[in-house]
């Protein structure tokens, strides 16, 4: 006799007899029975779904959860819950549904995570000179219709933002023209980018193959990674938070993100040109920037 089978009989016979006494007479402990019972009882009231639980198990073996809702659903053309399909899975032993595995770690982030502490090379520096250590990250802006990340690209030393720019999201292709703008001032003030340390978190635009591609192999550039988030890139943490603070009522007026950039293009000359910084002596990031040049012609 299977379980299955002797947790019928108990079902039948325990208001004559007791349960104790079913269980003894069967050999079931109690224990197997109240699962076993459970068990069936939520295979009955979803009776319905169960020959469709076994058609995706068996048509779709490398679906996880997500997919398995949707494909169930389907056949029984009504939305099924979640937690449905999740518990009838384990009610059936069908361990074909299963939750999403994580995604396989590209080459890239696991010799990140491999190198350990030795992946933030500026935490290794005791001083910083001009143009040596980019800091950059992405931040929300909010506007009158919706939400925008910026990509600035800080100069440790001046505060001078090289290079910056805006999307809807955060993408490489934004990374991309961020990095460009910081290499043709580079350029125009005859910095080369070779050796130029950029530091930032581990994004996955930041460990994107065109990222290196376009830092490390076209432009000589060193990328460090903070490993703890914004505890290890405070600078750059910083300066978005005064950045949005400062701008947010300009920021909210913005109603596309077209005008929104053009306020950010305001803001940043605004920055770059005429506010006071006190950790420069109470000058501009540019103005700053070419009395260091001046000194050392």
């Amino acid at each position: 006799m299977t379980t299955a089978q002797k947790v019928a009989l108990v079902s039948r016979l325990r208001d004559e007899h007791g349960l104790g006494t079913a269980l003894s007479a069967l050999e079931l402990s109690r224990s197997t029975w109240w699962y076993q019972s459970q068990r069936q009882s939520y295979e009955a009231r979803h009776s319905d779904l169960v020959p469709l639980m076994h058609k995706v198990a068996k048509l779709h073996p490398e679906y996880g959860y997500r997919r398995a809702v949707d494909e169930v659903s389907a056949l029984a053309k009504r939305p099924v819950n979640s937690k449905v399909v999740r518990k009838l899975s384990q009610v059936l032993g069908l361990t074909q549904i299963r939750k999403p595995r994580a995604p396989r770690k590209s080459i890239i982030r696991r010799t990140i995570d491999e190198a350990g502490e030795r992946a933030n090379l500026v935490a290794e520096l005791e001083e910083i000179g001009l143009y040596e250590v980019l800091f950059t990250d992405f931040t929300e802006l909010e506007y009158a219709t919706g939400k925008a990340q910026l990509m600035p690209l800080l100069d440790a030393c001046s505060k001078d933002v090289l290079g910056w720019s805006l999307g809807a999201q955060r993408s490489t292709a934004m990374a991309l023209k961020a990095w460009s703008r910081a290499r043709r001032r580079l350029n125009r003030l005859g910095f080369s980018t070779k050796g130029v340390i950029v530091h930032h978190d581990r994004d996955s635009v930041y460990t994107s193959e065109d990222w290196i591609r376009a830092t490390i192999l076209a432009s000589g550039a060193k990328l460090s990674y903070a490993l703890h988030g914004a505890r290890d890139n405070p600078e750059m943490e910083s300066w978005n938070g005064r950045f949005k603070t400062e701008n947010a009522d300009l920021f909210a007026e913005a109603r596309s993100l077209e005008e929104l950039e053009a306020v950010v293009a305001k803001r940043m000359r605004y920055y770059l040109y005429s506010r006071r910084h006190s950790s420069l002596g109470n000058q501009p990031p540019r103005l700053y920037v070419r009395k260091l040049l001046a000194q050392d012609e």
